[in-house]
């Protein structure tokens, strides 16, 4: 009878043991079980500054009637644009860079003999920073007028621009926030489980995109400025426990 009761007492104290340890493999194991996601936004937007810039240049071969030349240029071109309706705020000049000119003498076996000067080039670069797109696309469009008036001024495309930029990616982190937080709470309920604390984030790139562009993304981040309607978009990977 006394071993009985002792045997019994093994097999309850096994069964016991055998229990916990396996509620505590089974808590361990769930407890390092997580849903990783990643959670994407998008926002289409139109910028809100414009960056339009134009050279023109003087040949000469004295660098004093060069430079007189550039700066009569400068007078009409600042008259001109301010006909436009720039203002001085929007308006800047660059210094003027001066690079000497010489031509290569050659043989006529092709040997080089010698090199002479050939004058002195002289380039000056204005640029409009704006709030007022329109008007400076129209500007950028009938530049050519300054042409007819003998300043060779050559028009680069505009860049444009947004200013408000934090608000904007602050705004999308969220809303990609709660896409992730979505796409975690559905696996975790179809799985037949809830979803947990939020174990680890990493935010990804921040990408500026031409509005229905064939653009690619970039893995240090894509930041358009050819095209005024743009669309910004940004991920964020978050992995969250299992409950």
């Amino acid at each position: 009878m006394k071993n009985y009761i002792t045997a019994t007492i093994v097999a309850l104290a096994a069964i016991i043991c055998f229990w916990v340890l396996g509620n505590a493999y089974k808590y361990k194991y769930k407890s390092t079980e997580n849903i990783s996601v990643t959670g994407l936004a998008e926002k289409d937007f139109v910028s809100d500054q414009i960056v339009w810039t134009g050279n023109y240049s003087r040949v000469t071969m004295d660098l004093k009637t060069a430079y007189s030349q550039l700066k009569d240029d400068e007078s009409k071109i600042r008259a001109y644009l301010k006909g436009k309706g720039v203002q001085d705020t929007e308006l800047v000049f660059s210094a003027v860079s001066i690079d000497k000119l010489f031509n290569t003498r050659y043989s006529s076996d092709g040997k080089e003999l010698g090199t002479d000067f050939n004058g002195y080039s002289l380039k000056q670069t204005v640029t409009v920073d704006s709030k007022d797109i329109e008007k400076v696309e129209k500007i950028s469009r009938e530049v050519t007028e300054l042409i007819e008036s003998g300043i060779e001024f050559n028009s680069s495309a505009p860049s444009y621009y947004y200013t408000k930029l934090s608000e904007l990616k602050v705004d999308l982190l969220a809303k990609a926030s709660a896409d992730a937080k979505l796409r975690a709470a559905t696996i975790a309920k179809n799985s037949g489980g809830g979803l947990g604390r939020i174990k680890k984030a990493t935010m990804g790139v921040f990408q500026i995109t031409g509005q229905n562009s064939d653009e690619d993304y970039s893995y240090g981040g894509a930041f358009n400025t050819s095209s005024k309607n743009k669309t910004a978009s940004i991920t964020i990977k978050i992995d969250y426990a299992v409950k």
